[in-house]
């Protein structure tokens, strides 16, 4: 039978020092919505870690889907849910109840800039009042790369794809904002990567 899990090599990376963010901010038995969650390892690795939290990752696309349910299979943890389809832009994402935080790993770049207000949206018709949303990846300050490699790899980005880039931190501060939430904590991460945590405003 062929294996559907996927791997990526910044998954192994950045997880630890993603746990080690959000160990401050998610309550012991907190319900946690994963938003683009890709290969799935994160997803797997984050209720590892945290067994009594329960986890529910999302993707729009059907082969992540089937990666994120491959690892599940694979690790055979009782507090990680089957993945949704669910695409920010969508006005339900038929999440049943509310959940404690909102996690957001490697997507603002990967998406057009409308999806960040869609996010944050959607964020603030699920979370519960004292909930989080948690985003990670590169980000400009002031319009300006952090470093060079961000540069670069915006290049890469527009390439792809013209309607993805690099965002900057005051653009999705202001979009944060429109949803009222604001920034609770800027955590500078390995790889010229922030992690930023959002609350209610």
């Amino acid at each position: 039978m062929k294996d559907a899990r996927r791997f990526s090599p910044s998954t192994a990376r950045n997880r630890e020092p993603i746990l080690n963010v959000l160990r401050d901010f998610l309550a012991e038995n907190a319900r946690v919505l994963e938003i683009a969650s890709g290969s799935g390892e994160h997803a797997v690795y984050m209720a590892r870690a945290l067994p009594r939290i329960t986890w529910q990752p999302s993707d729009p696309q059907s082969e992540a889907r089937e990666s994120i349910a491959a690892w599940i299979a694979y690790e055979n943890l009782p507090n990680i849910a089957a993945p949704l389809a669910i695409d920010v832009r969508a006005k339900d994402w038929s999440v049943e109840g509310a959940v404690d935080a909102v996690v957001v790993i490697n997507m603002i770049h990967y998406s057009p800039s409308e999806s960040t207000a869609a996010l944050f949206e959607g964020a603030s018709r699920l979370l519960r009042e004292d909930g989080i949303v948690f985003l990670y990846g590169p980000y400009k300050r002031d319009g300006k790369h952090t470093a060079p490699s961000n540069e670069v790899f915006e290049q890469w980005l527009k390439e792809r794809d013209p309607s993805f880039g690099v965002r900057d931190l005051g653009d999705v501060e202001r979009e944060a904002a429109r949803h009222k939430f604001a920034i609770r904590k800027i955590v500078e991460m390995p790889a010229n990567n922030l992690s930023l945590v959002f609350v209610r405003a």
